[in-house]
C-alpha cells in the first residue's frame, strides 16, 4: 500500500537578474508593469541615465521566484519596443540556468546555462551548424558564435560597461 500526499508539489525556487540596459523614458512604466505582472508584485525600478545612449535610461532588478520565471520575464520584455535587456535565471533543482538577451537589431537570444555560467549548446544545434557550414550557409565560426550569443554580447557590452556601479534592487515573487 502506498500513501500519496494531498499537498501540492512546491515549485523549485530560483533567483535571477533583469538588466534593462537601455530604454526610452516613455517605455519605463510599461517595463515596470510587464515585470510586475510576471512577478506578481508592484515594481518601481530605480532608473538611471544610460551614458552609452544619451536620453535613454537603465535599471537592474534581482528577483526570486519559481523556475521558469526568467523565460516569462524575457517574453514580457520582448514585447516592449526599443529596449535592450538581459534576463538570467540561476539553476535550481530539476532545472538548468537560463540566459536571455534582447536587442532591437538582433531580436531575442536564449541559452541554457551551466552552474558555472557557461552556455550549453545542445548537440543537435551544433550538428545543424556544421551541416549549414558545409552547405555554404555561413562560416562555422560565425554559426557557432551565434549559438553562444556572441553577437548579442558584442552589441550589449558598451551598455553593460556604462552601467557599472548602478544600484540593484531585490524583489521576491509570491510563490
Amino acid at each position: 500500500m502506498s500513501v500519496r500526499s494531498t499537498r501540492p508539489a512546491t515549485p523549485a525556487v530560483t533567483r535571477g537578474v533583469v538588466l534593462v540596459h537601455s530604454a526610452v523614458p516613455a517605455m519605463c512604466p510599461h517595463i515596470e508593469w510587464a515585470v510586475g505582472a510576471v512577478l506578481g508584485v508592484r515594481v518601481n525600478l530605480d532608473w538611471t541615465a544610460q551614458p552609452a545612449a544619451p536620453g535613454a535610461l537603465r535599471a537592474e532588478l534581482s528577483w526570486q521566484g519559481a523556475a521558469g520565471t526568467g523565460a516569462r520575464l524575457a517574453t514580457a520584455l520582448r514585447d516592449c519596443t526599443a529596449v535592450r535587456f538581459e534576463v538570467t535565471e540561476e539553476p535550481s533543482p530539476g532545472a538548468e540556468g537560463e540566459r536571455y538577451a534582447f536587442t532591437p537589431h538582433l531580436g531575442l537570444f536564449s541559452a541554457v546555462m551551466s552552474v558555472h555560467g557557461d552556455v550549453l549548446v545542445p548537440e543537435e544545434r551544433l550538428r545543424s551548424a556544421v551541416a549549414r557550414a558545409s552547405l555554404g550557409e555561413g562560416a562555422l565560426e560565425d554559426l557557432v558564435a551565434g549559438l553562444l550569443g556572441v553577437p548579442w554580447d558584442d552589441e550589449l557590452e558598451t551598455f553593460r560597461a556604462a552601467g557599472e556601479g548602478a544600484p540593484v534592487r531585490w524583489l521576491h515573487q509570491v510563490v
